[in-house]
């Protein structure tokens, strides 16, 4: 007695692995039948194996119209059906995506973030008033406790107002400024605050979680 054993190094490569051989034969199949209505029949049939397959699926929006792109995609866009949406070509599919541009660092302080850079030049779009004055001096206390959780320390509120400065391209001078801003000490206080809320509610969940086993046993 003998078997013919078929290997998959021996199989052509799946196209879509996360269907299967099984699909990828169907696909085969449909496109081998003679008349259009046989394919058209049978390709609705693969899309409702393939949603179950994919349940996932169902929660993105059109996914009906992912599942008909993969179909088409599968049978290497040789499938002669009829499908309610646009039929996608293979020169769109391997048409290489345009170049990211690089993303610019907050210059040498990196400590502060790339956001930091984004709100001081939204804040030189302002008009000049309390609005923008109110800004400016948020941006300054935001760069202050940013200093304070890379420097966990203190710091002089004529170094922030410098880097300030510096970040603006002298657009912002505020150096001379009578206003103090925020305390450290404050501003240290909000941050262990919230990090031992946090804790207490990862250990009032680690807690109960514990009780609950115990009574289980």
């Amino acid at each position: 007695m003998t078997f013919d054993l078929e290997y998959n190094s021996e199989r052509p490569l799946l196209i879509i692995p996360e269907y299967g051989r099984h699909i990828q034969k169907l696909v085969d199949h449909c496109m081998s039948l003679e008349t259009k209505e046989e394919r058209n029949t049978m390709a609705q049939a693969i899309i409702d194996v393939m949603g179950n397959l994919q349940p996932h699926l169902r929660d993105v929006p059109d996914f009906k119209h992912k599942l008909w792109d993969q179909l088409y995609i599968m049978s290497d866009f040789k499938l002669d059906a009829d499908s309610p949406y646009e039929i996608p070509s293979k020169e769109e599919l391997q048409e290489k995506p345009e170049r990211l541009a690089y993303p610019k660092s907050a210059s040498k302080y990196r400590f502060y973030g790339n956001n930091i850079q984004t709100m001081i030049d939204v804040a030189l779009t302002w008009e000049e008033g309390e609005m923008k004055d109110a800004l400016v001096y948020t941006i300054a206390n935001h760069m202050k406790k940013c200093f304070l959780n890379w420097n966990k320390d203190t710091v002089d509120d004529s170094v922030i107002l410098e880097h300030l400065y510096e970040l603006s391209n002298g657009k912002i001078d505020i150096r001379n400024t009578k206003e103090d801003l925020a305390e450290s000490k404050n501003l240290l206080r909000k941050r262990n605050t919230q990090g031992q809320k946090a804790s207490a509610k990862t250990s009032s969940k680690y807690t109960k979680n514990t009780n609950h086993k115990t009574r289980k046993r």
